[in-house]
């Protein structure tokens, strides 16, 4: 399943109330990834399973609203300022992001790595804030990276911070996209679970990429809020397993409760 693949089909082929016009149009806008500025018709309808006619048709409108531009010289479409007014209003308004900053710098120089806060969007995580130690070596992962759900610390996190049924309902998506791999990932899932349960946070160590080592702590929000996870990760030589449980982990959990005091959730 591509990550432009709505989850739930049939369940919005019978919803009245959904305009299936405005879901393909918006659909359009996520098929451009970072390091691919420029689609062409043919490739958006591919992307997102949208007949070429009426991707051409998606593309004429997004284009007079803003939210993509065109290219005569190249035949390509590329996301234009429109979108990035919506990301800037999103982000602009977020409060976590203000509050919990300060706390992510000093966690981040501590650990000579970075710690970043993410929300869930389908089967990943979006970074929305990002600190960066002064270390030379450190993850190069700013805001709107995006990062697995399944095999990261913070998209684990997440999932162990969800109701039963929003987690089994992602869980069964996670094994649909890579039936292959589901016995390892929902062994290294139910690992964090445990984790969460004893101590507060969970570990992916290497999982992810062989050679990053993170720990992953949910920021549960209120009522109507969307949940989201802090992280802390980086190089696997400067985060062993050890430093992670051990140190890194309980100062991770700290810092979400100290953020979740501050926004008035605790």
């Amino acid at each position: 399943m591509d990550d432009t693949q709505k989850f739930d089909d049939d369940e919005e082929s019978k919803d009245r109330q959904f305009v299936n016009a405005l879901a393909r149009g918006l659909e359009l806008l996520r098929c451009f990834r970072p390091g691919e500025p420029y689609l062409t018709n043919a490739e958006l309808a591919r992307r997102a399973g949208i007949p070429k006619a009426t991707v051409s048709r998606l593309t004429h409108t997004l284009t007079k609203l803003g939210y993509l531009a065109y290219s005569e010289r190249r035949g390509t479409y590329q996301l234009a300022s429109g979108v990035l007014a919506l990301g800037y209003a999103l982000l602009s308004n977020m409060d976590v992001r203000q509050i919990a900053r300060p706390a992510m710098e000093e966690l981040a120089e501590y650990s000579q790595a970075s710690v970043s806060i993410g929300a869930r969007d389908r089967l990943n995580m979006v970074y929305i804030e990002t600190c960066r130690s002064t270390a030379n070596v450190t993850l190069r992962l700013d805001v709107g990276s995006r990062i697995p759900l399944a095999t990261t610390a913070m998209g684990r996190a997440l999932l162990c911070g969800l109701p039963q049924s929003e987690r089994d309902y992602l869980m069964d998506h996670i094994r649909q996209k890579d039936e292959e791999n589901w016995p390892r990932i929902k062994a290294g899932i139910e690992e964090a679970f445990r984790s969460y349960e004893e101590r507060g946070f969970c570990v992916s160590a290497g999982e992810w990429q062989k050679d990053v080592h993170a720990v992953g702590v949910p920021l549960l929000g209120v009522e109507g809020e969307r949940a989201m996870a802090f992280n802390c990760g980086g190089p696997a030589f400067l985060l062993p397993r050890e430093r992670l449980e051990a140190d890194i982990g309980p100062r991770l959990v700290a810092l979400a409760n100290k953020v979740k005091t501050d926004l008035g959730r605790a």
